[in-house]
């Protein structure tokens, strides 16, 4: 049986290879080469779901931490702000780029430029600000229960579907220009 933690890190592991994957075909660029929109379009949709789960994890964790504190000191508020505006810049990037997904779908090839410049400008933003951050880490650590853990994660069977079946999509849809991008089985 898997753990909830093994769960959680083999989730994490497939969005950084799909997030991966992502990020050298918009450095590498479609030419506007068909085959990509059905890529991106998977893309697009295991990041939409996956990073909404995270981001909701992340919501309760603050909102734990701060039922938990109680009062905050100066070094929690800064922490808990920093989180915020974290998540908040996170929401505009994911935004931004479900409405680049849309246009793909309607437009095809020709919204391919655009979908990149989007899909790299994301990319960017979760590798420099998104992930574990000492100080909302440390607070949650040091708060949290193994119950607390098992509470914020809130991954169900389902969802651990869900997410399997979105990111075999996303290999699956591979155009034959990204093959060296195939992770190993």
């Amino acid at each position: 049986m898997t753990t909830l933690r093994e769960k959680v890190a083999g989730e994490r592991r497939r969005l950084k290879s799909v997030r991966e994957a992502l990020t050298a075909a918009v450095a590498r660029k479609s030419g506007g080469d068909a085959a990509f929109v059905p890529f991106y379009v998977a893309v697009a949709d295991y990041i939409e779901t996956s990073m909404g789960r995270l981001h909701a994890q992340d919501v309760k964790m603050g909102d734990m931490i701060r039922e938990k504190l109680g009062k905050l000191d100066a070094q929690a508020e800064q922490a808990l702000r920093e989180l915020d505006e974290r998540l908040g810049g996170n929401q505009e990037h994911l935004k931004a780029f479900t409405a680049a997904k849309a246009a793909l779908k309607g437009g095809g090839a020709a919204a391919l430029e655009h979908f990149e410049a989007v899909s790299a400008a994301y990319s960017n933003y979760i590798v420099t600000n998104m992930g574990h951050h000492g100080a909302t880490t440390e607070l949650a650590q040091r708060l949290f229960t193994t119950a607390d853990w098992d509470y914020m994660a809130g991954v169900t069977d389902e969802e651990t579907r869900i997410e399997q079946q979105l990111y075999a999509r996303v290999f699956a849809a591979l155009p034959p220009a990204l093959n060296d991008l195939r992770p190993a089985s």
